[in-house]
């Protein structure tokens, strides 16, 4: 029998990477900060890429790609762009066993080599807009890496639009953070606040940046998407210009926006438990695992005949079965094995079970187990998984709620921020009084909300007027 997991109130960090490694999902490579993702993780991964596919396809983005590579230069025509990103910078100054006339960055985000593409691309506002979407992996140096959440190599997407007008920039920069927050809460059923980064917190090179903050189960934030307002900055710096339907030269207006593989980690702290994994069955890659229960070859061969009949209406259903017959483990062994992966709803198919036209159902995300008639079954399985979905969701909204504090007093923030949660307060609005809070106490603004309470007060800091509440919070 395996070695308990370390409980979540003893060592978080080490119950997070226990649970990556022993639910399969990736393991560290050899190249310190680097991962591997393995089969189960790839297709949590797979699950999420395919419906926010849909999702960016549906508001009318094309996939393209672009080079892994780009030549250094390109970098440093953004000034605040190669600023930002200098010291997370991997260079290759050797290839074919000669130097490089030009040293080659490998892509840390791929905003300069898709505006030196656009340069080429736009002519004229018919043109316009160019609303492009790419699947790839990017490397930025990591320092302190933690499976899915920092890693030096990781996959995501990131978009990249161009547009006529300033207007029509925003309202995508917008479009796209709310489809980021409808497949958190839908989806991931991971409940987040939108709101506004702070100029010290945006993406280098942005005029703003946008962003979903979601609370995780130690109460610390998780950064789960952003999408950025470039202004003009990029089309400037590349030249990116356009002939408007007036005869004037413009330049055109960007954004960016993207999410990567470390919504993989946040749904590790966002549902699991001391058992392990638990995971959205719109995610899951097994939605329910059948685990057969028999002794003798006998009873085997009717029990598994029995689950494959149960399987096939399942399927038909649509819902994501996989019949667990390995021999070679016994069914507590599966059923801890299943647990800790976090399949949402687990069958258990005995030949006692089977006498009495029944089967055991054990659903994950409560601890629940009952006996559930055979007849109907194809019909139960999917009410269980989209109940399933809404409780994960209310549970993690609750526990949201319960961990968010309005706070005026600084003293009490410094007390109590170390216990975690998303503490409400009143900034004057300065980066002076912002580095102050970080240096003393770890926490940042993890945004200006949308929603929320919008009364003026003073600063807790300062005692500064500050015109609403911000969102402070530790953060990974």
């Amino acid at each position: 029998m395996a070695e308990k997991l370390t409980s979540q109130s003893k060592d978080y960090p080490r119950w997070y990477n226990e649970v990556v490694q022993r639910a399969e999902l990736a393991e560290n490579a050899p190249v310190r900060g680097s991962m591997i993702i393995k089969p189960y993780g790839y297709a949590l991964w797979e699950n999420m890429q395919r419906a926010l596919d849909d999702m960016f396809k549906a508001t009318g983005h094309s996939n393209a790609y672009f080079p892994v590579l780009i030549p250094e230069s390109f970098l440093k025509k953004e000034a605040e762009h190669v600023e930002g990103f200098a010291p997370e910078l991997a260079v290759v100054t050797h290839a074919g066993g000669k130097s490089l006339e030009e040293p080659y960055v490998v892509r840390p985000t791929s905003e300069t080599i898709i505006w030196d593409t656009y340069r080429r691309w736009i002519q004229s506002y018919r043109d316009l807009p160019i609303l492009l979407n790419q699947w790839a992996n990017v490397m930025r140096w990591e320092l302190r890496p933690r499976l899915f959440l920092r890693t030096t190599e990781f996959l995501w997407q990131e978009g990249h639009t161009a547009h006529a007008t300033q207007q029509e920039a925003h309202e995508e920069v917008l479009r796209m953070l709310d489809v980021y927050a409808r497949f958190a809460e839908e989806w991931m059923a991971v409940p987040v606040i939108q709101g506004i980064k702070t100029d010290r917190e945006k993406f280098a090179g942005a005029e703003s940046t946008y962003c979903i903050e979601a609370m995780m189960g130690d109460g610390k934030a998780l950064q789960a998407g952003t999408s950025h307002d470039l202004g003009q900055n990029f089309a400037k710096a590349f030249g990116v210009t356009y002939l408007s339907s007036e005869g004037k030269e413009e330049f055109v207006w960007a954004t960016s926006w993207g999410v990567s593989t470390r919504l993989v980690g946040a749904i590790v702290m966002a549902h699991g438990d001391d058992q392990g994994l638990i995971l959205p069955p719109k995610l899951a890659p097994h939605q329910t695992v059948i685990v057969p229960i028999y002794r003798g070859e006998a009873e085997r061969t009717t029990v598994l005949d029995a689950c494959e009949r149960l399987s096939i209406p399942l399927r038909e259903k649509g819902v994501r079965v996989h019949l667990d017959d390995r021999d070679q483990y016994r069914p507590g062994f599966k059923f801890n094995d299943w647990e800790q992966k976090g399949v949402p709803v687990r069958i258990e198919v005995g030949p006692r079970d089977l006498a009495k036209g029944e089967v055991c159902i054990a659903i994950r995300h409560n601890g629940e187990k009952h006996q559930e008639p055979i007849t109907g079954l194809a019909e139960r399985i999917p009410q269980i998984l989209e109940e399933t979905q809404a409780g994960l969701y209310q549970k993690a909204l609750d526990f949201r709620r319960e961990n968010t504090h309005v706070i005026d007093s600084y003293d009490d923030f410094k007390a109590r921020i170390n216990d975690g949660g998303f503490f409400l307060a009143h900034w004057d609005g300065t980066a002076e009084t912002e580095e102050r809070i970080k240096n003393d106490t770890k926490a940042t603004i993890r945004c200006i909300p949308f929603e929320g309470d919008d009364t003026p007060g003073s600063c807790m800091v300062t005692g500064q007027p500050s015109a609403k509440r911000v969102v402070f919070a530790k953060a990974y």
